[in-house]
């Protein structure tokens, strides 16, 4: 692979700022001060498909049931029990006492709006593979629920415990919900400037016995910084305390100040190229032929991508899902070891002898994307790169847009493999292969309460996804964070930041 370790403009940006003064926090004026370097289209947790929208909902927003994030156990949250009373039936008791943002009790009839809200294709909640398998839920009683499946659906409790968030019953829709969010959380919003900066308060009425507990620190101020640069340079002059998603090549040169400290953690989150293999970006796209597909895998040196560029605790993967996800079994999948000779073969096999033109369209690195498309023009497909928003991207992507498409997807956290797998090939808007195969598969796999069942048809999806080379799988994630020494900071599996959790040393 042509990737070479480089420190780039980035790199030399910060060599030129080490020797700002030293980071001094906001500790006095208990103010934790984070970057985050996307901007968030709606804070509406079902309307936004970006992790910092994430982090930002689990602050704000309880869920029914909450998962330990380091055990994955499920612990009683604004629900206090919860039983199934058949395949496709759960009753939920909720929790009493426990108030809103706005001062307004928590009942059954909030959980009752919001879960009926979000099941309601016609409100297009942004990812319907989150929602879309509840039928509805009614109030038994003030404090009791029930919630109707379509049909069974075994990661039911999973999903309840991370994508799903209750609103109050006063919810009209995410256009609302992006100017005055209310929920239950350990922080409520103070202040939104949206695309700008977000200010939370610690919320005291926070209820008491939640697995989250009560936020340590008073307030939290996040600021959107989209220049990698920029925002390091905020963090080494004192005016920033907490970063994420730092770049590699960026850790040593913050390991060597002594008022700052780095913390990288692999993560649920995987990399990946989607291609084309439906041909929605044009009926004549070369990549709808299973041997390009079959090439770019061979094309790529995924082993040095993740070696020089990814770093850290990453790994190469094989199949379109995290490793740990119920279902994510690749042991029988095809595994497209780096060949370029074998990629050209491939590609003069399918009419292509010369290669060909097309578009690879990312968001996340520039660096790393080009490392791709040198590979990639190594063989003789000559990809010009597109980085684009991500907002922007999501939407191309989900229009049928993106003859190749470089992504990353972190599951909602979700420790199943229909978090993904039934995501990008169940016939939706993220689906480029519209296998019907595949999707049947899924249906059973997803839909069934035989764990060995679930398991086979995975399986069988996963195989037949890796043989016809739908998806490139590339790499687990590792996160890289920076932080102040007068923070005391941890970095969960999950990929989800608590600063309800932090506090100061």
């Amino acid at each position: 692979m042509g990737i070479v370790r480089r420190l780039g403009w980035v790199g030399m940006a910060v060599a030129a700022t080490l020797a700002a003064a030293p980071a001094h926090a906001q500790k006095a004026k208990d103010e934790l001060r984070v970057v985050w370097r996307n901007v968030i289209p709606n804070v509406d947790p079902y309307f936004n498909g970006l992790r910092d929208g994430v982090v930002f909902a689990h602050h704000v927003w309880d869920h029914l049931i909450e998962r330990d994030p380091d055990t994955f156990a499920y612990r009683p949250g604004l629900a206090t029990e919860w039983k199934w009373v058949d395949d496709t039936t759960l009753d939920l008791t909720l929790r009493q006492g426990v108030r809103f943002h706005d001062g307004s009790p928590f009942g059954a009839e909030d959980v009752v709006h919001t879960l009926n809200y979000i099941a309601r294709p016609e409100n297009k909640a942004l990812y319907q593979r989150n929602t879309n398998w509840i039928r509805n839920a009614e109030t038994v009683d003030a404090h009791k629920v029930r919630i109707h499946l379509h049909r069974p659906f075994p990661p039911a409790i999973e999903f309840l415990s991370l994508p799903i968030f209750i609103f109050s019953r006063s919810y009209t829709g995410p256009e609302e919900q992006n100017k005055r969010p209310i929920g239950t959380g350990p922080y409520r919003v103070a202040a939104i400037e949206p695309g700008k900066e977000y200010r939370f308060e610690r919320f005291a009425e926070h209820y008491e016995g939640s697995p989250k507990g009560k936020a340590r620190i008073g307030k939290v101020q996040v600021r959107i910084i989209t220049d990698a640069a920029t925002e390091l340079a905020e963090l080494l002059a004192g005016r920033a305390d907490l970063l994420w998603y730092v770049d590699a090549d960026q850790v040593p040169s913050i390991q060597r100040q002594r008022n700052l400290r780095t913390v990288s953690a692999e993560t649920m989150r995987i990399g990946y190229l989607v291609l084309d293999a439906a041909g929605r970006s044009g009926a004549d796209n070369p990549l709808t032929r299973q041997k390009v597909r079959q090439a770019i895998l061979h094309a790529i040196d995924r082993k040095s991508f993740v070696d020089n560029l990814v770093q850290g605790e990453a790994r190469v993967i094989h199949a379109p899902c995290f490793p740990t996800q119920l279902g994510c079994d690749d042991t029988s999948a095809p595994k497209y070891a780096f060949d370029p000779t074998k990629a050209k073969a491939l590609l003069a096999e399918a009419g292509f002898p010369n290669g060909f033109r097309t578009q690879l369209m990312a968001f996340r690195s520039r660096v790393w994307t080009e490392a791709i498309q040198a590979d990639l023009k190594a063989v003789g497909i000559d990809a010009e790169v597109n980085m684009l928003p991500v907002a922007t991207l999501i939407q191309r992507f989900q229009k049928g847009e993106t003859p190749i498409y470089q992504g990353d997807w972190g599951s909602f956290s979700v420790n199943d493999a229909s978090a993904i797998v039934s995501t990008f090939f169940k016939g939706g808007e993220d689906d480029y292969a519209r296998d019907r195969q595949v999707k049947e598969w899924l249906d059973i796999a997803d839909n069934s309460n035989d764990v060995a069942v679930r398991k086979a048809n995975y399986k069988k999806a996963i195989d037949r996804i890796m043989e016809q080379a739908y998806w490139v799988p590339l790499n687990t994630f590792v996160t890289n964070y920076a932080h102040t020494a007068e923070l005391d900071f941890r970095a969960y599996k999950d990929e989800i930041p608590r600063y309800f959790v932090y506090s100061w040393k």
